[in-house]
């Protein structure tokens, strides 16, 4: 589903600025969007607004094409999913009773459910006999934020929210839930508001990015574009001067690969990106790695000559 905001603006009583000013979004269905900016900027209170969480004070929310303010509030959110910080899982019910909760909501049979919070489980990592009857606070962070994910998931909303969904989980095991979380929402092609304070998360979950500022939208544009031509020195400088580096965590060794087979036996997979293979080279003090297919087959290699000439390459069409 499209999610389209037009000349939206949030006042709260008693505060001159607006949080949010005139702001003008489109979202295409199956995209994800990372909103990002200074704290104040308004990004929260956006994406609270589609879920009526926060009521706007003018303009428009539209979800495919329907006006959000014509909507029923509670019958709204049982249909747009909702992931947290603090994940917000009933303490007193089980693993399986909080998956259930919107589809209980909705009304669907209890075998449906009961099919419904195995595969959702299922599909975040959790093995059900092992997770269904437990509670929690049985769980690490990084196991309550994929119940978290699986709750919202449960009743296949088309439209999902997330509010520094990974914030609070330790920094070792995050990058690797955001990767599978990603997969995950590509491959069940949900429209996405993510809201993040942080750059490489934005760059490597979003397929664009809103980089918001007093409550205006500064740029919105893919990360490439938004890493390779900042539209203004504010967007440069919140970015970052290590924008080049960033850019390379974009791209996939694999799609990077040259013909030829690297001096040497540094050998990577294809999936790791171009800024983990240069990191791999300088720290073993090679010129090149062989990337390897799934097959662990020789794909082609991939050299510190050609990552700069990649670095060097400028802005993309």
């Amino acid at each position: 589903m499209t999610i389209r905001l037009e000349a939206v603006t949030k006042l709260f009583p008693g505060v001159a600025k607006p949080a949010v000013d005139a702001l003008d979004l489109t979202i295409a269905t199956g995209q994800i969007c990372v909103l990002i900016g200074p704290s104040g900027c308004g990004k929260t209170t956006t994406m609270r607004m589609v879920n009526r969480l926060i009521e706007p004070s003018s303009g428009r929310i539209l979800v495919d094409d329907r006006d959000v303010l014509q909507a029923d509030p509670v019958e709204l959110r049982r249909h747009i999913g909702y992931v947290i910080q603090q994940i917000g899982l009933f303490p007193h019910m089980t693993i399986a009773q909080n998956v259930a909760t919107v589809p209980k909501l909705l009304g669907w049979e209890p075998t449906r459910i009961k099919a419904r919070v195995a595969e959702m489980l299922e599909l975040v990592g959790l093995d059900p006999a092992q997770f269904l009857q437990r509670y929690p606070r049985h769980l690490s962070g990084g196991q309550r934020q994929r119940v978290g994910v699986a709750r919202a998931l449960a009743a296949d909303p088309p439209v999902m929210l997330m509010d520094e969904p990974f914030g609070a989980v330790d920094p070792i095991v995050r990058g690797r839930l955001q990767e599978e979380f990603l997969a995950i929402l590509k491959r069940l092609k949900k429209t996405v508001i993510l809201v993040t304070h942080d750059i490489d998360e934005a760059i490597r979950m979003g397929d664009v990015v809103a980089i918001m500022r007093d409550g205006r939208l500064v740029q919105y544009d893919t990360p490439d574009r938004l890493l390779a031509a900042p539209a203004n020195d504010f967007v440069a400088d919140f970015v970052g001067a290590d924008r080049a580096l960033r850019r390379l965590s974009l791209v996939r060794a694999a799609d990077a690969a040259e013909p030829g087979r690297a001096d040497g036996d540094l050998a990577l997979p294809g999936s790791v990106s171009l800024r983990e293979v240069l990191s791999a080279l300088l720290a073993g003090g090679r010129d090149g790695a062989t990337i390897l297919d799934e097959a662990g087959q020789p794909l082609g290699q991939v050299t510190l000559a050609g990552i700069r000439r990649r670095s060097a390459g400028g802005a993309p069409e």
